[in-house]
């Protein structure tokens, strides 16, 4: 659960709430209901959800969203698995009382362990959930190459491989914005070369 707690928040800081969404929900759904985990991811899930729809000025599902995460997320520490579960419980409180709260001061930022991760804090294990939803998000990125060098990455390293440029991309994809793009058109290049090479020796034995 840590690699996707953190993976969600560091997207959550960036600005990309559905990657920040989507981080925690597959993990989300196989939780048990009512338990502090579930509690403590459904009610983040529905926390970003309330910061997007009031950015979009759709007040009414703005308030709906921020209620009902606080709802959730009522019952735990302020500082449940180390994140700053208070701050994001009085911040929902006040979205949902005055939603347009949103056009005069920014929401606060997730933390971790006392700290605001973002994408260039994450490790590895992080950046394989964070790198394919941040591709699926920004536009001009192909998911399926990202989620493909992500495959080559693990393969690299379980095979004993820790100098994999795949590895390196992918780090350098997920936590430098500003070079993002062409960090982005090299690691496709090399992807591109080693399907390339798959290909080759695909069905000689079929």
């Amino acid at each position: 659960m840590e690699s996707r707690l953190r993976a969600g928040v560091a997207a959550y800081n960036a600005g990309y709430h559905h990657a920040a969404h989507d981080a925690w929900e597959e993990y989300w759904l196989d939780l048990e209901r009512g338990t502090d985990d579930e509690r403590l991811l459904h009610g983040l899930i529905q926390f970003t959800a309330a910061v997007h729809h009031a950015r979009g000025r759709n007040w009414e599902g703005a308030v709906g969203l921020a209620e009902s995460a606080g709802e959730y997320l009522a019952d735990l520490s302020e500082d449940y698995r180390d994140v700053n579960v208070g701050t994001a419980r009085s911040f929902l409180a006040t979205l949902a009382a005055d939603p347009e709260v949103i056009e005069r001061r920014r929401p606060p930022k997730l933390r971790v362990e006392g700290r605001a991760v973002e994408l260039a804090d994450l490790d590895v294990d992080a950046v394989w959930i964070a790198a394919p939803l941040l591709a699926e998000a920004i536009e001009g990125f192909d998911e399926a190459v990202v989620e493909r060098a992500v495959r080559y990455a693990r393969e690299d390293l379980d095979a004993g491989d820790e100098g994999s440029k795949y590895v390196t991309f992918l780090l350098d994809f997920v936590g430098d914005a500003e070079n993002r793009g062409i960090i982005y058109q090299r690691l496709g290049q090399h992807v591109d070369r080693r399907r390339s090479r798959e290909q080759d020796v695909e069905g000689l034995f079929d």
